[in-house]
């Protein structure tokens, strides 16, 4: 039942951004601690374990994730790494921003059955996308069922990717190379966080700090 934890990531998103609006500024923080966290975990748990077995060429796995997500990005205007540009006045379901969004998120999925570092890592960077969804959400037009639902959607996709690699006999042969494509997914996610951390890729003492806890963090995990 572990990998449900990250659906209830986005449900303490969802309600801190409901109930603390006024830590809006203090997201960003949060999400330049999650971004290198994740990336310490990429380097110190998923590559390692990548490249012991290349049976499935983890390499060309790892730069089709990174393409993969780029391509994912052009829909969802950066949604996975802290921006939501939608056109908060509109009442129209975000379809495209909720199937790119949910199509990453089951991705991720995958790598968080062979690992609780992995788990960790989804999870912390889930809490800050979800603050900043959430707040989107309630800021928009669209009513409190549409916001449910999108968030329950969102939320249950990560779960289903690692209910498919554990349940899912058939998968075993290419969870390598599946995994290796979260890996380039995480990993252009979480440099993007990093560089575009700060206004003019300028760091302030703060985040240069949580940076260094992140990292930190997720080496002694």
């Amino acid at each position: 039942m572990l990998f449900l934890l990250p659906f209830l990531a986005i449900a303490v998103g969802y309600f801190a951004a409901r109930f603390l609006r006024s830590m809006r500024p203090g997201v960003s923080y949060l999400l330049a601690f999650s971004g290198a966290f994740l990336l310490s975990v990429i380097f110190f748990e998923l590559l390692p374990e990548l490249f012991l077995d290349n049976k499935g060429n983890a390499s060309a796995g790892i730069m089709i994730g990174m393409l993969f997500q780029i391509a994912l990005d052009y829909f969802s205007k950066g949604a996975e790494h802290g921006h939501v540009h939608q056109d908060k006045s509109s009442s129209t379901f975000p379809l495209a921003l909720l199937v790119s969004l949910s199509i990453h998120a089951l991705v991720e999925g995958f790598p968080v059955a062979e690992s609780n570092a992995v788990l960790m890592g989804v999870i912390i960077h889930k809490i800050p996308i979800a603050i900043i969804l959430s707040l989107f959400l309630i800021e928009s037009n669209l009513s409190r069922g549409k916001q449910g639902l999108f968030l329950i959607v969102f939320g249950l996709m990560t779960p289903l990717g690692t209910y498919f690699a554990l349940y899912f006999p058939e998968l075993k042969p290419h969870l390598n190379f599946i995994n290796a494509i979260a890996v380039g997914v995480f990993l252009h996610v979480a440099t993007t966080i990093l560089f575009e951390s700060s206004k003019d890729h300028q760091f302030n003492r703060i985040k240069l700090l949580m940076i260094l806890a992140g990292a930190f963090a997720g080496y002694m995990l």
